[in-house]
């Protein structure tokens, strides 16, 4: 097999580093995924391999590109997104400039240098001759930031029966993450003069009483069985908002609740502790008006050990690095629960780098390559 092609791998990084692909749903002037996602598929034009685009929102792209099995063997998709988080901040965040081994510009490690890796993977098949028996299916996909509608509007036409999505992970497996539940609180009262305690009814002193249920909650979820890799369950109290003025009564108040979930928890669940903590205030007092509603749902993932897509890719860390990456579980919520949801095993590798989200992003570009060399030796393993 031959080794990675580290010109092409920094030249097709540094390029995708260099497009704008900030997401338009979490800042107004970002540019979205057309441009680089047209970028990548003339990368795919280049290497002979057929692509097809997914638009399910004007200018929000997905790519995937396929290499077809000669029989009827397992499927393999790798995913990684193309879309980032805003650039504010940021004294270059579309340089691509190289330093010391570090490629810097937002995206390089969330996960631009992991769009690279696959594609340096799939040109070590191509160069070596290597013929596959299952399909490998190279994807880019749109909004993973947001609210994942890329790998949404791919999932109906690729079902892959493994799935390596290459997030972050400083090149190691991760087999789990956990998943989070968004609720909206709502407490109601009446707008009064606040010289009129006889007619005005404070919705933000009723918030209050929720949100001493709520740390009663955290502290309980936090005694709960914990994960062996993700640790307890947890919930927090996100955003708060009530009142019009100083002088005046709240008439309504709106918290945002955001409860991270780890593998066995269900939503049900969730949604009755919630719904507890409000019988309990009633209980308490009958006149109070207070509801709730589950906002968003974002499921928790995880794989056994034993699939052979993970088997797979420990043997590739060996072989690559001289040992075998260690398993961990990722904090951070993923599109690996799309794919986990749909059926297919899924496991996470990603490269080393720092400065996820933040002012100042790179990616160590000797492990972009040294991942391109694991997913090529897991495509070998697990394909061919």
């Amino acid at each position: 097999m031959h080794k990675p092609d580290k010109p092409f791998i920094s030249s097709i990084l540094q390029k995708m580093v260099q497009i704008d692909s900030t997401n338009p749903s979490l800042h107004p002037s970002g540019a979205g995924e057309a441009k680089i996602a047209t970028y990548v598929e003339s990368v795919f034009t280049d290497l002979g391999l057929p692509s097809k685009q997914f638009e399910p929102e004007p200018g929000r792209v997905s790519i995937v590109g396929t290499l077809a099995g000669e029989t009827n063997g397992p499927s393999l998709l790798l995913n990684a997104h193309l879309d980032t988080v805003d650039v504010e901040g940021m004294a270059e965040p579309f340089s691509g400039a190289i330093r010391e081994g570090r490629l810097y510009g937002r995206g390089a490690q969330d996960m631009k240098g992991a769009m690279a890796a696959q594609l340096g993977a799939l040109k070590i098949i191509l160069d070596s001759g290597i013929k596959l028996s299952g399909d490998l299916h190279i994807a880019g996909v749109a909004d993973e930031e947001f609210a994942s509608i890329g790998v949404q509007s791919i999932l109906p036409h690729y079902k892959a029966d493994s799935v390596i999505v290459t997030e972050p992970s400083d090149l190691q497996i991760s087999v789990a993450h956990k998943g989070f539940i968004w609720f909206e609180v709502k407490t109601f009262g009446r707008a009064y003069h606040g010289s009129r305690p006889d007619m005005g009814i404070d919705a933000n002193m009723r918030m209050g009483r929720f949100l001493g249920k709520l740390d009663q909650l955290e502290k309980e979820l936090a005694q709960r069985p914990p994960h062996k890799l993700l640790g307890p369950p947890s919930c927090h109290a996100a955003t708060l908002e009530g009142g019009t003025a100083w002088s005046a009564y709240s008439a309504e108040c709106t918290l945002g609740v955001e409860r991270r979930t780890i593998p066995g928890e269900t939503v049900e669940q969730a949604e009755a502790e919630i719904q507890s903590l409000i019988d309990a205030l009633i209980t308490e007092d009958p006149d109070l008006k207070i509801e709730y509603k589950t906002v968003l749902v974002r499921d928790w993932f995880e794989v056994d050990e034993s699939a052979p897509i993970v088997k797979s890719l420990k043997s590739a860390t060996t072989a690559v690095m001289g040992e075998q990456a260690p398993i961990i579980g990722q904090h951070f919520w993923t599109d690996a629960a799309y794919h986990s949801t749909s059926g297919s095993d899924t496991v996470l590798i990603g490269p080393t780098g720092h400065g996820l989200h933040s002012a100042e992003e790179w990616v160590d570009l000797e492990s972009v390559c040294q991942l391109a060399e694991i997913l090529a030796r897991t495509i070998v393993n697990y394909c061919a």
